[in-house]
């Protein structure tokens, strides 16, 4: 499909990549990666023929379409989303648009033997216009519409009324929508929510062409891509696998260099030994010059730098009260839409909240409203005891000076904080060295973005709110940030489309639907389990038609007929199935989160001991570092003791409709 041979590209004096081969074909998912100005947006350009390579060839088979994403939007018309997703098909439309010409012809044409030429043409531009998708087009459009987050009432919107980040939305639908042979994806990801995110990733492992996409989503890289290409330093990287299979196998090469440069190191240093030994004696001279001619062909092993996570501490916050923020009777409408109708929430201190939902349904209103930093019509909002909130989302960026160095903004927002701490923190967010004099106004967003987060963090707060805190961050970034916030010592309540920072970070899940708020204690993935097991006994419980006409009667989820008389259908045995499925699904969870519990019971107990000996006073440090784990973990207790509530309350009601229950 495409092979490029040896391709380079260098701007003056530095090289971005040389030699790099890469053969894709039908089937290939590329993950592209790399640091932030390593050549990635290039290679793409070079790939899609929009850039030339300085070096090396790019060969394309015969036909084989390229669709190419752009991180800046390209230029629509004002015409409706729909039509520019359908105008995107070009092959569809020229045939549609011959079919509208050769119908107007055959009106007014008088002659037969014309008339019957006609007719046969337009028959068989009908069938190539089936062939290429026919009536099912619009549906398809509409189709990948809705899987990106738009709703029907915006199919037919102008693209003008929307805004960047949806135009990219429908940028990336039409093109998606054009099915070329070969996708080339320039960070795809970032004006996707997490359920469009999701949606994205499937449509991609079921594409039948082509793939190179860059993104810093780990967890999209692990799922989509099934071969990985890193521009790493002084050379281009290929590995078959996902994201997490390219870092073992990166770590195993970097133990190889280390041990190879080691051994070099000491072959070195041994023939060095013997020239500076004999050097001066002719006798010897031939051998001198022979071991300094084999030291200059040999081809020294270099260990490319490794990110390494910098330690710093984080401003104490006070302490504020158990209830951190609530929210009582919450009203909140735009116009006629109405977002929340009396909601009730409450945050507790410790909390790492993590806010999901469908597209649309509240979540940044709810977050604004927490935050502080939106009217709402109606309700309560009450902020605990020794409160101190802050609140991140892209406008922050804004408020950077972009006058200041990187060390002056930071000293600016935290006068008391020594500089070596400023330094360390920034350090911690990978500006090292010179780069914390360097000013704001020089920074790209994703740096920008890193700065924001360093000052934002560095701020006495004990609860803060961050709205997408992952836009423009790159994978070591993201790290980062995770590193950062598993370091805040108050409660936190995210936004984020980032499936790895949510489950390296949130300890409940809290899902805003329809205006509802409901709450799943426990990590991101206790709460994916749970909405499984939700799903299934949606799907098991549904109005299933009786065989005969007879009006159907619903009673505890079994069909009933007029006469009284459950009928024994197939479709009952498939429900049956299906619960005996859950049962099963529920029992093992339940026997997982009771052997948790145990684990932890025991552990708590054991810290317990532990408080009792009189020792443990004399060192103050170790007390609060044993006082915080025992914090953490009857937090963690109580949560697996609430879903192990929710779990079981669950099995009795499949027991009991399954008719084997109490």
């Amino acid at each position: 499909m495409l092979f490029a041979s040896e391709v380079g590209k260098s701007y003056s004096e530095r090289t971005l990549f040389n030699g790099l081969t890469l053969t894709i074909e039908a089937g290939d998912r590329v993950a592209l990666i790399g640091p932030n100005g390593s050549g990635k947006t290039t290679l793409l350009e070079i790939l899609a023929g929009d850039l030339d390579a300085d070096e090396g060839n790019v060969d394309r088979k015969r036909g084989v379409t390229v669709g190419y994403l752009r991180q800046e939007p390209d230029a629509f018309s004002d015409k409706s989303l729909l039509a520019e997703v359908l105008d995107a098909d070009v092959e569809a439309n020229a045939l549609a648009e011959e079919i509208a010409v050769a119908e107007g012809d055959l009106a007014t044409e008088t002659d037969v033997e014309r008339q019957g030429e006609l007719l046969d043409r337009i028959s068989v531009l009908y069938m190539e216009l089936e062939e290429a998708g026919g009536d099912a087009r619009e549906h398809q459009a509409k189709a990948i519409l809705a899987g990106l987050g738009f709703k029907q009432s915006d199919f037919q919107r102008p693209i003008s009324e929307f805004s960047g980040g949806w135009v990219m939305r429908a940028g990336l639908a039409r093109l998606l929508f054009r099915n070329p042979d070969l996708l080339l994806l320039d960070e795809p990801t970032n004006h996707l929510d997490l359920e469009a995110n999701v949606w994205f990733e499937k449509y991609l492992t079921g594409f039948k062409g082509g793939v190179i996409v860059t993104s810093h989503d780990r967890e999209f890289l692990n799922q989509a891509a099934n071969r990985v290409v890193a521009i790493e330093p002084g050379e281009v990287v290929v590995h078959r696998g996902n994201y997490d299979h390219y870092l073992q196998s990166r770590d195993r090469v970097l133990e190889i260099k280390q041990a190879t440069a080691a051994r070099q190191g000491r072959q070195i240093a041994k023939q060095m030994r013997f020239v500076e030994r004999f050097r001066s004696k002719a006798t010897k001279a031939s051998q001198v010059q022979s071991r300094l001619k084999q030291l200059e062909k040999m081809d020294v092993v270099k260990i490319p730098r490794a990110t390494k996570k910098v330690r710093y501490k984080f401003p104490e916050p006070p302490r504020g009260g158990n209830e951190a923020i609530t929210l009582r009777g919450i009203k909140k409408a735009y116009g006629e839409n109405i977002v929340y109708d009396g909601l009730d929430l409450t945050l507790y201190r410790g909390d790492r909240v993590a806010l999901v939902g469908p597209n649309g349904a509240g979540k940044t209103t709810l977050l604004k409203i927490l935050a502080g930093v939106l009217e709402f019509d109606g309700g309560r909002r009450k902020t605990g005891h020794n409160t101190i909130t802050t609140y991140y989302a892209q406008h922050v960026l804004e408020l950077l000076n972009p006058r200041n160095t990187l060390l002056g903004e930071l000293r600016n927002s935290s006068p008391l904080e020594p500089d070596q701490n400023l330094r360390n923190t920034l350090g911690g967010f990978l500006f090292s060295g010179d780069d914390v004099d360097k000013q704001i106004s020089v920074l790209s967003g994703g740096e920008k973005a890193r700065v924001a987060l360093a000052k934002l963090l560095l701020q006495p707060s004990n609860l803060l709110f961050m709205d997408e805190p992952t836009n423009h961050l790159d994978i070591a970034s993201r790290e980062i940030l995770a590193d950062a916030l598993g370091d805040y010592k108050g409660t936190i309540c995210f936004i984020t489309h980032d499936r790895t920072l949510i489950r390296q970070v949130a300890n409940k899940i809290i899902e805003i639907d329809a205006g509802v708020a409901t709450v799943f204690p426990g990590d991101y993935d206790g709460y994916l389990h749970r909405k499984q097991l939700e799903d299934e006994a949606r799907k098991a419980t549904v109005d299933l038609k009786p065989e005969n006409s007879r009006r159907a009667i619903v009673i505890s989820g079994r069909s009933v007929n007029g006469n009284g008389v459950a009928p024994r259908t197939s479709h009952e045995a498939d429900r049956r199935r299906m619960l005996d499925d859950e049962a099963r699904k529920l029992k093992e969870r339940v026997n997982y989160v009771t052997a948790s519990l145990d684990d932890y019971e025991g552990r708590i107990s054991e810290l317990e001991h532990r408080f009792a000996e009189p020792e443990l006073y004399e060192d103050a440090d170790r007390l609060a570092s044993l006082g915080k784990q025992y914090r953490v973990m009857k937090d963690e207790r109580d949560a697996l003791w609430e879903e192990w509530e929710s779990l079981t309350a669950r099995a009795e009601e499949v027991e009991r409709e399954l008719g084997t229950g109490v």
